[in-house]
């Protein structure tokens, strides 16, 4: 067991996001923001911006609702070739993402929010992790989409699905999964107080 600073509340629909924590050992509990908290594009912003503006959106919608605890908020993107790449809205979509990605490097970008309640005191970092995926053909594409495996997947792939044609070049898999582990235990070791060394 992992040592956490208090009571833990991913605000979350992602079950990779679950799953990894779970994992990890980590004791939490989920409450969902609401749908409006879960979106929004502001222009100018750079992908960076973006994950850690949508992470804190995503903890703030969720932080009224917790009397005590430390909210967790994530948000993950693809960047490759200047275009930013969210979850596809249906097959069609998930197809012109795959199509650009294969064959070159891109890169995965997630905001980690931690609001502490009832103080209010808020950390947002970054994590990005550089990949490539192979020059796969339009059967290997084909074959992926029909397995309906991209959905709800920034990029429209799974890293986790072990598909073994992508491959992480620098950085973390887990941020590539959804949530960057390392990132998350860092910062409840340097932000949080209680665990502190540097407050």
């Amino acid at each position: 067991m992992p040592t956490q600073p208090t009571i833990l509340i991913l605000a979350s629909q992602s079950p990779r996001r679950r799953q990894l924590l779970t994992e990890a050992e980590y004791e939490f509990t989920i409450i969902e923001p609401d749908e409006s908290a879960e979106s929004g594009v502001c222009s100018g912003e750079s992908p960076a911006e973006m994950v850690a503006r949508l992470a804190r959106q995503k903890a703030a919608n969720v932080a009224p609702r917790v009397t005590e605890g430390v909210v967790i908020g994530c948000d993950t993107v693809v960047q490759c070739n200047g275009q930013i790449l969210g979850k596809p809205t249906d097959e069609e979509h998930a197809r012109r993402m795959l199509s650009l990605l294969r064959g070159s490097e891109h890169t995965v970008i997630s905001g980690l929010c931690l609001w502490q309640r009832p103080s209010d005191q808020v950390d947002v970092q970054v994590a990005a992790t550089t990949l490539s995926m192979d020059a796969i053909n339009d059967q290997q594409l084909e074959n992926y989409l029909d397995s309906g495996k991209w959905e709800g997947k920034a990029g429209a792939f799974g890293y986790q699905d072990r598909l073994g044609w992508i491959h992480v070049v620098e950085g973390s898999e887990s941020n590539v999964v959804g949530l960057p582990m390392e990132l998350l235990a860092e910062m409840f070791t340097r932000r949080i107080p209680g665990t502190a060394t540097d407050q």
